[in-house]
């Protein structure tokens, strides 16, 4: 009997499907998309590993999703690209056999029109089929003061309560470039938070709702780095889950539910600790867009003689090349890459057969 049911997570079974990451000690890849292959590669991968999987989206990767002819001044296109996708999901996830979150990456003040967009739209959705389209959002105002960021979040997380969906947010700043978002020359001292920062950010928002995660700084950048160069220290996890424990009286729990951002490249030994302190997210970008252009990449090198021409190879000057040239080939092959790379990372993370 499966522990979750295949389909999109919303409301309370996000928040059991959380609480069973922690209890059990694995944590969920949250990867993002920008297509069908990836979305489709996506739930192949946690089929096969028979765990859950978090789909998630940037507002660049909706708007790729909807088309980059698009118009998206007011980030419309992303906000609807991302609609698309999770009616995508929606339709499909089920016969994937896969449990699925469906949640929204990194969003800034400056991008704040796109979840607006968002909830707008499955407020109206939610009224007409009682239940949402997305899991969750994230709110990422680490660039804000703690208490304009909180402040914000609060009153966003009271909205989507509403409607049966969670929020993410950010403390502290992740470093490196990601999705048009340069954090590159940013302060060392913001890639670090302290404690009593998570605590603030719990105690306010868990007055609201549980149905909360926190994407807390220990060092972690975007992007994949040569070894030695990114220095995390995943005990402000440890330091800061006994804390907020502390502070709320509940010595030895984990009350917080930690997010790992940027985490290519990292060891199994970091990932393992983070799992240990409360992460129950992972989020996985770089690595798996290496692994689908790998994919891609592989294709062309060993066809190149059958893609250079539509007429002519080297088995004969008059033989066609459709059945080379033709996307669903290689592109399926990018898949089969993402989908292995990806069953990796779900080892990493002790994701293996987590909905028996």
């Amino acid at each position: 009997m499966s522990k979750f049911r295949a389909g999109v997570l919303y409301g309370q079974e996000l928040l059991d499907l959380y609480k069973d990451a922690k209890n059990v000690g694995y944590a969920l890849p949250g990867v993002n998309a920008v297509g069908t292959s990836s979305v489709n590669a996506i739930m192949e991968a946690a089929a096969k590993v028979n765990s859950p999987v978090i789909v998630q989206l940037s507002f660049g990767g909706g708007h790729f999703y909807a088309g980059k002819s698009l118009k998206n001044d007011n980030l419309q296109a992303s906000a609807l690209g991302c609609m698309s996708a999770a009616r995508h999901v929606h339709e499909l996830a089920e016969m994937y056999g896969v449990p699925t979150v469906l949640h929204t990456d990194h969003c800034s003040l400056a991008n704040i029109a796109w979840v607006d967009h968002m909830i707008e739209y499955q407020e109206d959705f939610y009224q007409k089929h009682g239940k949402p389209l997305f899991s969750s959002h994230m709110l990422d105002l680490s660039e804000e003061s703690i208490e304009d960021n909180i402040e914000i979040c609060e009153k966003y997380l009271a909205r989507l309560s509403a409607i049966e969906v969670g929020l993410e947010i950010e403390l502290g700043i992740t470093g490196g470039e990601e999705d048009g978002v340069d954090n590159s020359d940013v302060d060392s001292s913001k890639l670090y938070t302290h404690p009593s920062e998570v605590f603030y950010a719990y105690d306010r928002l868990s007055k609201i709702s549980d149905n909360f995660t926190v994407a807390a700084a220990f060092g972690n950048v975007h992007g994949v780095y040569k070894p030695g160069n990114v220095k995390l220290s995943v005990e402000i996890l440890k330091n800061s889950q006994n804390f907020v424990a502390d502070e709320i009286g509940k010595i030895g729990t984990k009350p917080v539910s930690f997010v790992f951002h940027g985490g290519s490249g990292s060891s199994q030994e970091d990932i393992r600790k983070s799992i240990d302190y409360g992460v129950i997210k992972m989020n996985l970008d770089t690595d798996m867009q290496w692994a689908f252009n790998a994919g891609l990449r592989d294709y062309f090198a060993e066809y190149k003689d059958y893609v250079a021409t539509q007429i002519g190879n080297p088995d004969g000057d008059d033989l066609p090349n459709k059945k080379y040239y033709d996307p669903r080939k290689m592109l399926r092959q990018a898949e089969q890459y993402f989908v292995e790379r990806l069953e990796q990372s779900f080892a990493d993370l002790n994701c293996i057969d987590r909905n028996n």
